[in-house]
């Protein structure tokens, strides 16, 4: 996996969060102006079962940042993507970072994904 140019700092919304298309996938960038940190997600909501978490309301839980969904308001976590109310719900969690004033993301291609699945099985 490389990493791959997204958008610029600037274009980001403090303290809430925008969606951009990576490699055709659809992802939830959150930036927390106080912790100076930016977080990647799936875009999807899997219980509501629509691309809206980027529109979703961000905070913490114990002191992990979250995003609660706009829908029916279940939260994940923006580090690891699993849902507080039901742990078995897990939505991917990016890689991200910002480099000279870009925001960069790490995003499994479809094949890369599918490479992994292969290593997997013949190990």
């Amino acid at each position: 996996m490389s990493w791959q140019d997204v958008c610029g700092v600037d274009d980001l919304q403090p303290n809430s969060g925008i969606c951009a298309l990576v490699d055709g996938q659809q992802i939830a960038i959150f930036y927390m102006v106080k912790d100076q940190a930016v977080y990647a997600i799936h875009n999807n909501d899997p219980i509501g079962k629509a691309n809206v978490l980027s529109r979703g309301l961000i905070g913490d839980i114990k002191g992990e940042p979250v995003v609660a969904s706009p829908l029916f308001k279940q939260h994940f976590n923006l580090k690891t993507g699993v849902c507080a109310e039901d742990e078995q719900v897990v939505i991917p969690a990016y890689p991200v970072r910002l480099n000279n004033g870009r925001v960069e993301i790490q995003v499994m291609t479809a094949s890369q994904s599918e490479g992994q699945k292969q290593e997997k099985a013949s190990a």
